[in-house]
């Protein structure tokens, strides 16, 4: 085999951009450059100390081997407990499913429900990987634009369109990464209503659950009752500041657990068992659960107030302000209009001229935007700031 044809299964499937752009800041810090990196979507906090010191004793206890590949039982049994008591609607041990990360979720629940020949709709702007995954299904990826008038959301007339054109599957991500756009009940049931209508899977990427900036939410497990082609992922990642743990999961119909299981079984056995035991302990603890999520999104919110005073006053972009997560969806037209390029052209332009890492609106399927992670300590969102008015400065000729 030649080395052109290496690629295979990954013909057409190119470097996450948000992996990507936070490489290329790397590389120039290395170099000696100032870099302020705001392109990652990774909490800028430890772990608990509850949870590290639960993986620790499960090490020193010797839960060091395999656990069963659907996960930990006691894991998933409070995974389900959990679900019911935060969000509402009946969960069965046997609904839930224990992998490596919200993002192996995905993979699997995309690569067992849609094959060769479905459509599923992806409403834009589109965290990154969701096409990839989509093709590595080996089904396509279909963008449904949205409108920033409508807060980047889909409406249920717009899916009933889009629909109608043929399609078995729909993505949705509440939360958004990028815009942290929320949908409310009301849209979520409208929606459900439409997918019923079209016989539409529903997978549901909760991951920023927790992290909002509004006291109410409405998640798609509470819905299952009603409309059981649903499947809802979420993980421990984003609120415990578990990235490195990778310990992320899946409820849907028991049939979908099980076929995921299957392939997980065959794909990497399991999730590594000292860090299901710190996420059984991440969620056994409430008390020290509540006070971790409840500083670090104290902290998010924060952080947010002051970015989206401080963009405010640099002409030439417009932060949208996000009902969750810890991104601001910023709109650069003029900016790019001025460089005369377009997103990806510009957040080039301000890494090497600024040192600001962002990513580009393009990687998300809308042009003329920057996605700014403030998962970053005050001085360096403070600094970038500054940076970010030099740019706009340069760019639109001291205006």
């Amino acid at each position: 085999m030649s080395v052109a044809a290496a690629p295979g299964n990954l013909a057409g499937i190119e470097e996450s951009a948000t992996l990507g752009m936070t490489a290329r800041a790397a590389a120039l810090a290395r170099e000696g450059r100032s870099i302020v990196s705001l392109s990652a979507g990774e909490p800028d906090f430890s772990t608990p100390e509850y949870i590290r010191e639960a993986g620790i004793r499960a090490i020193r206890d010797g839960h060091t081997h395999y656990p069963p590949a659907a996960g930990l039982t006691s894991l998933r049994e409070a995974i389900a407990g959990h679900v019911m008591e935060t969000e509402g609607g009946a969960c069965a041990t046997a609904e839930v499913l224990v992998s490596a990360g919200a993002k192996q979720v995905l993979f699997e629940a995309l690569f067992i429900l849609f094959g060769p020949g479905d459509r599923v709709l992806i409403p834009a702007p589109f965290w990154v990987s969701y096409p990839a995954m989509v093709r590595l299904a080996r089904a396509e990826p279909v963008v449904l634009e949205t409108r920033a008038e409508d807060g980047w959301k889909v409406s249920a007339a717009g899916l009933d369109e889009a629909a109608r054109a043929g399609a078995r599957g729909l993505i949705l991500n509440s939360p958004s990464n990028p815009t942290g756009a929320t949908y409310d009940g009301n849209e979520l049931d409208a929606l459900v209503e439409v997918a019923a209508r079209h016989g539409l899977w529903i997978v549901s990427d909760e991951i920023y659950r927790e992290i909002r900036y509004r006291p109410d939410y409405a998640s798609l497990a509470a819905r299952r009752s009603d409309y059981e082609r649903i499947v809802v992922v979420d993980g421990f990642s984003k609120a415990y500041a578990m990235t490195g743990w990778r310990v992320g999961y899946a409820i849907a119909p028991i049939e979908v657990i099980e076929s995921m299981t299957t392939l997980q079984g065959h794909v990497n056995t399991n999730t590594a068992l000292p860090c299901q035991y710190a996420a059984l302990a991440a969620l056994a603890d409430r008390e020290a659960r509540d006070r971790a999520v409840g500083e670090m999104v104290a902290a998010f919110a924060a952080r947010r107030e002051f970015l989206l005073g401080a963009l405010d006053s640099i002409p030439g972009i417009e932060p949208l302000p996000p009902e969750g997560a810890f991104y601001l969806w910023i709109d650069a037209h003029e900016w790019c209009e001025a460089l005369g390029g377009d997103s990806t052209a510009l957040c080039f332009d301000l890494l090497e001229q600024e040192g600001v890492a962002l990513v580009p609106g393009a990687a998300f399927g809308v042009e003329g935007h920057l996605r700014l992670s403030f998962a970053a300590a005050d001085p360096v969102l403070q600094d970038a700031a500054a940076r970010l008015a030099a740019a706009g400065r340069r760019l639109l000729g001291g205006a």
